[in-house]
Parts: structure tokens; C-alpha cells; sequence
């Protein structure tokens, strides 16, 4: 079993905000398999998983200035990875039917089409890792059930279940307006 290694401490993370080298070097690779987790279970793909962690050291890197509680940083960088799931999930989210009548849509339904995507995005990222895998893979990058099965290491029943699992949370917080 991988050894389980601690967030860097608040005197790296302090060293680090006064724009200490060494200090932000040993910042990153500290936080990197930690972010590398926090990205597997939240990104719907371990490419996207990798790219998200990737973008979310170069924040870190970038404005580890910015953190205001040194205590805070685990839960800075989850907001992070996150918000970087979240965006690359987002553009496969964003199929706008064209209006039934020629006519342009109107500034009202625009913003509430983005109001309803933001609402999809956020069920998506709230469902179990297992689950909301199933769910980008099959629905949202249109991957066939077999693949998804055969790529997950699941039995095309067991995707079955978790998809319709998925399907039926995102509609109850997206249908049924739960939060």
C-alpha cells in the first residue's frame, strides 16, 4: 500500500507566501498527490483528472500569495481541482437547441439556459466518483455502453446501474429544482 504523506506544514506554506523558492518548490511537490487524488475522484476522466491537477499546481504556484490562513490550503486547493473539473465538464454541457421559431433567443433565456447548465454541472459534480464517471463518459462524451463498461473495468450491468443511478440524481436536483 502507497504511503500516505502529509499536506506541507504551515511553516512551508507560510515561507512559501513570502516567495520563498524553496519553500514553493517544496509546496507543489508536497500538494501534488494530493491534488492528483482530489482530481482522480472528482474529473470524469483520468485525462481530465491529470489536466486538472496540472492547472491547479500552476495556481497554486501562481498565487500561493493570495491563501489567507496557512491552515487552508487542503481545502483551497479542493476548491481549485473542483472549479477545474467543473470548467472542462462544462463545454459538453453546453448544446443549445436552436429556437423552434427562427427567432433569436432572447437575453432572458439565455441566462437562464446558463442558470440551468450551471445547475447540471454542479449535480454532476456532486454525484459519487463512480457514478458521475459513468454519467460523462456515456452522456456527455457519447462513449458506447461497452466502452464505458469495458474502460471503467465494469460489467455493461453494473454501468447500466450506476448510469441510471446518475441519471436520476442529476434529474432530481435539475428537474425537481432540489439542492
Amino acid at each position: 500500500m502507497a504511503e500516505v504523506r502529509e499536506w506541507p506544514g504551515n511553516a512551508v506554506v507560510a515561507a512559501a507566501q513570502d516567495g520563498d523558492v524553496e519553500a514553493i518548490a517544496a509546496l507543489v511537490s508536497g500538494a501534488h498527490p494530493h491534488v492528483q487524488r482530489f482530481a482522480r475522484s472528482l474529473c470524469a476522466t483520468p485525462e481530465d483528472a491529470e489536466d486538472a491537477a496540472q492547472e491547479a499546481l500552476i495556481i497554486l504556484y501562481r498565487k500561493i500569495g493570495m491563501l489567507r490562513a496557512t491552515g487552508a490550503l487542503a481545502s483551497w486547493m479542493f476548491r481549485i481541482v473542483r472549479n477545474e473539473c467543473l470548467r472542462r465538464a462544462r463545454p459538453a454541457l453546453r448544446v443549445r437547441p436552436e429556437p423552434h421559431d427562427g427567432l433569436s433567443r432572447s437575453v432572458e433565456d439565455e441566462v437562464l439556459g446558463r442558470l440551468e447548465a450551471g445547475r447540471v454541472a454542479e449535480a454532476i459534480a456532486a454525484l459519487p466518483a463512480d457514478q458521475r464517471r459513468v454519467l460523462i463518459m456515456r452522456d456527455v462524451q457519447g462513449l458506447s455502453g461497452r466502452t464505458v463498461a469495458d474502460r471503467l473495468g465494469l460489467s455493461t450491468a453494473a454501468m447500466k446501474s450506476r448510469l441510471h443511478r446518475a441519471r436520476a440524481a442529476v434529474r432530481a436536483v435539475t428537474v425537481g429544482g432540489e439542492r
